[in-house]
């Protein structure tokens, strides 16, 4: 019997496997990975591992032993060529591995600078793998200078780690603002003020035109015709779902890997998960870049394969640490028409409203803020945004 294929060994494709095992599927179960070590957690690479916080073995979500004592290949360090969709093989250089369901859980690249303008020169990174963490780490020595291009999360999470370890650190957004697509205006003015009062400079509505050494960066030309000298430089403007092996084998693409509320592509027998897999979600097609969506829709395709027949029905949350401030996300703010600020002490939370429905909840170092607004959107309700302002509010009340 051929058994399941799962393609792609992060955090989703470890999910799938893991809980088809403890869901009593007895098949062969193989999952194929790029990468030389087993499925880690990408969330500390850019954290407290680039911090030197955390040890290799702890980023690992599993030993080896694990999936040897579960009976699930790892096939590492392997690239898959292609994938035959009418033979059900797919094909790891000249040989073959057949499947009676495929998954896919790729996941997603970080967006190159092109050549042409320097993004292939010696000192420039990106932030993705594990490998692309331990090759920038000698960088990090106090007093050098860092160039980081993308205001987004992962931009200001590299920041904040050179910031912490003494580097001077500029970082420019070609956007009006930092975290333009995923917060609020509100949002960004709390983290860019924190990121100040660190020292980073940050430079908003600036793009980038070159970069520019010999065969190593050593300056940036920027769009305002300044240039900065720089010892290296992190590029951190966005990542695009890994989609060519499906494409190449014929499945529907439709921002990343379309998949139908079950999981399953356009082709019966190949499913999707994790951050190459586009699903509808409040009627618009999305995909979800984050861990919990990574597990939980990981999760859903395995109980699916195995005939349960069920919705995925995510709930999206996200967080991010930057020094310390904590900012934790449940829900999407997208066509949001009004927001209301909550300020208790040091903590501090932006509820965000869409005609008259609560959607999202920003929460910085508010765990509380955080905990009831995602349960409120879990269960379908809306709180009164007068009452969500209130200081004197106890937030457990808006549950009743």
């Amino acid at each position: 019997m051929a058994g399941i294929v799962v393609i792609g060994a992060g955090q989703a494709g470890s999910s799938l496997v893991v809980k088809l095992r403890a869901l009593g599927y007895a098949g062969d179960v193989t999952l194929v990975g790029d990468e030389p070590v087993p499925p880690y957690q990408r969330p500390p690479l850019s954290k407290s591992y680039l911090l030197g916080k955390m040890d290799l073995d702890r980023l690992f979500l599993r030993p080896q032993a694990f999936y040897d004592d579960q009976n699930i290949t790892l096939r590492l360090n392997t690239k898959v060529s292609r994938i035959d969709a009418a033979a059900k093989t797919v094909w790891l250089g000249d040989e073959a591995l057949p499947y009676d369901q495929l998954a896919l859980t790729t996941g997603a690249e970080p967006r190159q600078l092109p050549a042409a303008i320097g993004g292939d020169l010696a000192g420039v990174y990106a932030v993705r793998r594990l490998s692309d963490i331990d090759a920038m780490a000698a960088e990090f020595t106090e007093g050098r200078r860092v160039l980081i291009i993308g205001g987004g999360y992962i931009g200001l999470e590299a920041a904040a780690v050179a910031a912490q370890k003494g580097l001077n650190v500029t970082l420019i957004e070609a956007a009006p603002r930092i975290l333009g697509r995923v917060a609020s205006p509100e949002t960004a003015d709390v983290m860019r003020a924190l990121h100040q009062s660190h020292g980073v400079t940050i430079r908003e509505g600036l793009g980038l035109t070159r970069l520019t050494g010999d065969s190593r960066v050593q300056a940036a030309e920027l769009a305002d015709g300044s240039v900065l000298e720089v010892d290296f430089v992190i590029v951190g403007i966005g990542i695009s779902p890994a989609a060519d092996l499906a494409q190449a084998a014929g499945v529907t693409l439709e921002n990343g890997i379309a998949v139908d509320d079950f999981g399953r592509t356009s082709d019966p027998s190949i499913w999707a998960a994790g951050d190459c897999a586009s699903f509808t979600y409040q009627g618009t097609r999305l995909r979800l870049e984050s861990v919990q969506n990574a597990i939980d829709q990981a999760e859903a395709v395995a109980e699916n394969m195995l005939a349960a027949d069920k919705a995925y029905a995510p709930m999206p949350w996200f967080w991010s640490d930057q020094y310390d401030m904590k900012l934790q996300i449940a829900g999407l703010n997208s066509g949001y028409d009004r927001i209301v600020t909550r300020e208790t002490g040091t903590a501090r939370s932006h509820w965000y409203f869409r005609e008259g429905q609560f959607i999202s909840v920003d929460a910085m170092n508010d765990p509380r803020a955080y905990m009831v607004g995602k349960r409120l959107l879990e269960q379908g309700k809306t709180p009164a945004a007068e009452a969500v302002a209130d200081p004197d509010t106890e937030l457990k009340a808006l549950l009743k």
